[in-house]
């Protein structure tokens, strides 16, 4: 039919000749139907959406094993994170400097749009130090510093079916492993008390030595009382 309608077509327009012939089937042709190599590469960009230059946000204030620590989100207009700060340790300190890193990392993943759930799932019960008690009746343990910021946010801003589940078990586990902890930081520290009990003074450095059998040696600049 469409070869018809062209014929016809052509015959109207009072066109001498006219030939047919199927898209490819020649080297070069005078027409393509083909997108532009540009149109083909062109890919779907992420779009950055940022907070307006007023916005809500909200403090909470958290202790994870006597380290205290301020944790601020800032929302969009209908109540979703869109960026937090996080402050811990002294301004200027390495702590300090990583913890506004991470902050401003999961900021801008915030504003491209990745799901709080997906962030939650990642980064809730990693473990590393500081780890401990809370104080917070709903996050009474906390496994690392990252694991009580997104259980909080869960809480905050997820419905309860998204929030991560923690059985009896892990946290049994998690209480034994502090104890455990603590009553091995315990035992070292009275054994360095014990040892230091009736060390002298280093003549070099001036810091308190500790017993190293029948002798004593310095911690702080390697120097001993005389002992090899």
């Amino acid at each position: 039919d469409d070869v018809l309608d062209a014929y016809l077509e052509g015959g109207k327009l009072g066109l001498k000749a006219l030939a047919v012939y199927r898209d490819g089937s020649k080297r070069t042709q005078p027409l393509s139907t083909r997108a532009s190599e540009k149109e083909e590469e062109a890919e779907i960009q992420p779009i950055r959406r940022r907070l307006p230059d007023e916005r809500q946000a909200i403090t909470h204030k958290f202790s994870i094993a006597g380290h205290e620590g301020y944790l601020t989100v800032g929302m969009y207009e209908d109540g979703r994170p869109g960026e937090i700060f996080l402050r811990m340790s002294k301004e200027g300190s390495t702590v300090s400097g990583m913890m506004d890193a991470f902050a401003t990392a999961i900021s801008v993943t915030l504003q491209y749009g990745v799901p709080l759930e997906d962030l939650v799932r990642k980064f809730s019960h990693s473990r590393f130090e500081p780890a401990g008690f809370t104080g917070n009746k709903e996050i009474p343990i906390a496994k690392s510093v990252t694991d009580y910021i997104f259980r909080w946010l869960a809480v905050k801003f997820l419905p309860e079916t998204d929030q991560p589940v923690e059985n009896d078990t892990e946290q049994v586990k998690a209480m034994a492993s502090l104890a455990a902890t603590a009553n091995t930081q315990e035992a070292q520290e009275q054994d360095v008390y014990i040892k230091q009990a009736d060390a002298p003074s280093c003549l070099d450095c001036g810091s308190l030595m500790t017993r190293n059998g029948s002798c004593y040696v310095c911690r702080e600049c390697g120097a001993t009382s005389g002992c090899s």
